[in-house]
């Protein structure tokens, strides 16, 4: 997998539960063999809108598995590494080279918050445990680490290996300035969904989505549509799609977004603890939304 493999729009999927609370690995089959035929270009697995912080180590390298199956020869698959320990993610590394994934997206240390030398040397082991191609997740709302644009090119220019960046901080400046400082060398991908439209006009590559779970026609039609400078067209899209995408940027948007899988029939409101599925006035209000949303999809 190289840099030109990152391109387009790459689900980061949602983790299916039973009714008892085990990885329903029959629907995680389907689910992704249903997001590659609406024309998604790559797959990332175990990532934060996957409850990657609640799976234990052998669920981890099981959805792996099971995504491989389905993706392998169709698109690249990218592991989601995270977790407490440095030596728990480069762990972690090995089993997806083993298993066979084409790349890694590679996060900060959950919980602690190091100094630059502390989180170069975390990105560093995990970057360097394996020759795959990676990917920075850049989200400091989420947890608490900034790579600035000289972070990433430090990165870059130490790994060979490092190809794109999610970048997630909601400033849409950053894609402008990593790209001053590194030109085309990375793929550059919009990681909130409620940024698309504005991270592609300022040259992003592509973007790794959260709503294209339960809507990824509507979300490969709007990234195709802004690319190909139909902007008109897009912004009508984008207008439909706000409401929806904007639960991607919220705290219970893993809730959220699988409210909206089991309102168009692919995926259940199954949430691993400490997670509650939705309920009460909060619930409701979510799906007025959606439902309204989904009553106008063909308007848009």
């Amino acid at each position: 997998m190289q840099k030109a493999d990152w391109s387009g729009v790459f689900p980061a999927i949602t983790t299916p539960f039973t009714g008892d609370g085990a990885v329903d690995e029959a629907f995680l089959t389907k689910h992704v063999a249903w997001l590659l035929d609406a024309g998604c270009k790559g797959v990332v697995a175990l990532g934060s809108l996957g409850e990657g912080a609640t799976l234990t180590a052998a669920e981890k390298v099981r959805i792996l598995e099971v995504c491989r199956v389905v993706t392998k020869g169709r698109v690249p698959l990218v592991a989601s590494i995270s977790g407490l320990a440095t030596a728990e993610c480069v762990a972690l590394a090995k089993e997806a080279a083993r298993v066979g994934c084409d790349g890694l997206m590679v996060l900060p240390p959950y919980v602690y918050l190091g100094d630059w030398p502390e989180t170069e040397a975390h990105f560093s082991a995990v970057i360097g445990a394996t020759k795959l191609s990676c990917m920075l997740y850049n989200n400091p709302i989420a947890y608490g680490t900034d790579l600035s644009a000289e972070d990433v090119k430090h990165l870059a220019d130490k790994h060979a290996n490092v190809h794109a960046v999610k970048e997630s901080s909601g400033d849409v400046r950053r894609i402008t300035a990593v790209r001053a400082l590194l030109g085309s060398r990375l793929a550059l991908f919009a990681g909130l969904d409620d940024m698309i439209v504005e991270a592609l006009a300022v040259g992003a590559d592509g973007w790794v989505a959260g709503l294209v779970n339960a809507l990824p026609s509507e979300s490969v039609a709007l990234v195709n549509l802004a690319k190909a400078g139909r902007i008109e067209e897009a912004l009508k899209l984008y207008a439909w799609f706000l409401p929806l995408l904007r639960f991607d940027v919220v705290p219970k948007f893993v809730q959220l977004i699988k409210l909206v899988q089991a309102e168009v029939g692919m995926g259940s409101e199954a949430v691993r603890a400490p997670r509650l599925t939705l309920s009460g006035k909060e619930r409701k209000d979510a799906l007025a939304i959606v439902r309204r949303q989904l009553r106008h999809r063909a308007d848009a």
